[in-house]
């Protein structure tokens, strides 16, 4: 299984960039997970409260998982690990995972930096295979100089997935 991780400050374009990628993988025919940090601080959104689900949390399970339509919606009333987050979005064996955020952990990474204030935090990251936005010219991976390249980004993307790197085990 290929693992990209795609990091960067809030609204700086990760969810555009992986839901474009998914596209694309998808076309090609691959399967594809994703495993998404909510870093807006609190709880990603939760199911109206209203929803069997929310009434099964409110009334203390720890767990719920509704299964219908194809579809499998599952609720966790606590965060794992990174590990254990891995091995959840794993689950369907997927030929490629793209993972937003986590930019402490291990893993190859796709960076967005807006600004030589957010570089000076981002180029600490571990991993880089690409920079995209603000860099400066000593950069030690492909630096691409805007998210506006949507067509030199999705085909740095196509030539990573052909290649022997990314892969990971757990």
């Amino acid at each position: 299984m290929k693992t990209l991780h795609v990091v960067g400050y809030k609204n700086s374009g990760k969810t555009t960039l992986m839901s474009r990628w998914v596209r694309i993988l998808k076309e090609k025919g691959f399967t594809v997970a994703v495993l998404k940090h909510h870093g807006h601080g609190g709880k990603p959104d939760m199911p109206d409260r209203k929803t069997d689900t929310m009434q099964f949390m409110a009334n203390g399970a720890d767990a719920t998982l509704v299964a219908g339509g194809g579809a499998v919606q599952f609720v966790w009333n606590e965060e794992p690990d990174f590990v254990q987050l891995k091995q959840l979005a794993r689950y369907g064996t997927p030929d490629v995972l793209l993972i937003e955020g986590y930019k402490a952990e291990v893993g190859e990474k796709v960076v967005f930096v807006r600004d030589e204030a957010e570089w000076e935090t981002l180029r600490l990251v571990q991993g880089r295979q690409l920079v995209i936005g603000y860099a400066p010219m000593n950069v030690d991976c492909i630096h691409i100089h805007s998210r506006e390249h949507v067509e030199q980004i999705d085909d740095w993307f196509i030539e990573w997935i052909g290649k022997g790197n990314g892969d990971e085990t757990v």
